[in-house]
């Protein structure tokens, strides 16, 4: 192919080239050796302007985000479990969760059922055994005991200090160890808008519900459902509602009790037909990091039926 002779090489280095798409990204500008100095004044101003631009709409579009999903918690003078907690009992809850080796479940029950009726029942010790149950579905071979501690933390002190001098005690909780796979428990205390945690007749099937909620969104959270637990009481279904106060910190649970598996889907879809049930579920399901559902059978020495 033919060269190109000077005049052609003098022509080009005299027309201006177009602006190739790199050189508009940088800051400060990008311009030809080439170019006029009125053109490289004009590509700079050009690059810097879109520059500033850019970073603006960022700033703004940033800041609009942040509006929709940052959560602005109002400041509190007192403690969520003041504010939240019933005022005319001390009472503490322990939620256990022992997960047992699926060969040593019935044995596991049996020990159970002898043993814990028995703290139950004695006067000496301030507890009582609210339920015990086997989960169904959820976790599998999972036990899960719920005490109550009448008096508070004391209370709590007091029956783990008689404990430790209960020698059918101590061999029950050898026994257990060899049995378990892992457990771990909460300390929680009750909404003052539930309902108080009452033995019931069965037979029965009970729902735990359990919330991960955002840090700081438990005053949100009872506000909201001190209305919404009105549209869940025509069936009878709430047994009781709890906060952690030791432990996994921020969970919610939330007990209910049905006759079967389509009684529970029957409540649950009548709900969404009453008026106000969906606005409160709308601004609820923001405050959710993580949720669970335990269907638990139980035991047969269990208050709840």
């Amino acid at each position: 192919p033919a060269q190109p002779g000077a005049g052609d090489r003098d022509s080009a280095r005299l027309r201006p080239q177009a602006p190739d798409a790199a050189c508009w990204v940088p800051a400060g500008g990008c311009s030809k050796p080439g170019w006029p100095p009125l053109l490289r004044t004009l590509v700079t101003l050009a690059s810097e302007v879109l520059t500033w631009t850019s970073s603006s709409n960022r700033s703004r579009e940033d800041s609009w985000l942040k509006s929709l999903f940052v959560r602005k918690v109002d400041p509190r003078k007192d403690a969520h479990s003041n504010l939240l907690a019933k005022k005319e009992t001390s009472n503490l809850y322990k939620l256990q969760f022992h997960n047992v080796k699926p060969e040593c479940l019935e044995a596991y029950n049996k020990i159970c059922q002898e043993v814990l009726p028995k703290i139950h029942e004695d006067k000496h010790y301030p507890c009582t055994l609210v339920g015990t149950w086997n989960t169904w579905y959820g976790e599998q071979d999972q036990a899960v005991h719920l005490w109550r501690y009448e008096g508070g933390y004391p209370a709590l002190t007091e029956v783990m200090n008689k404990l430790r001098e209960n020698k059918e005690f101590l061999e029950f909780r050898k026994a257990r160890s060899d049995m378990l796979l892992s457990r771990k428990n909460q300390l929680l205390l009750e909404f003052s808008f539930w309902n108080e945690p009452v033995p019931r007749s069965g037979p029965n099937i009970y729902e735990l519900r359990s919330y991960q909620l955002r840090p700081g969104t438990m005053i949100e959270w009872g506000n909201y459902w001190a209305r919404a637990i009105r549209f869940r009481q025509d069936g009878n279904e709430a047994v009781g509602g709890f906060f952690s106060q030791i432990g996994q910190l921020y969970m919610v649970h939330h007990l209910w009790a049905y006759r079967d598996l389509q009684t529970r889907e029957d409540i649950r879809n009548a709900a969404w037909h009453k008026h106000g049930w969906e606005e409160l579920v709308y601004y609820t399901v923001p405050l959710i990091q993580e949720m669970e559902s335990r269907i638990m059978i139980p035991l047969k020495t269990s208050p709840l039926q």
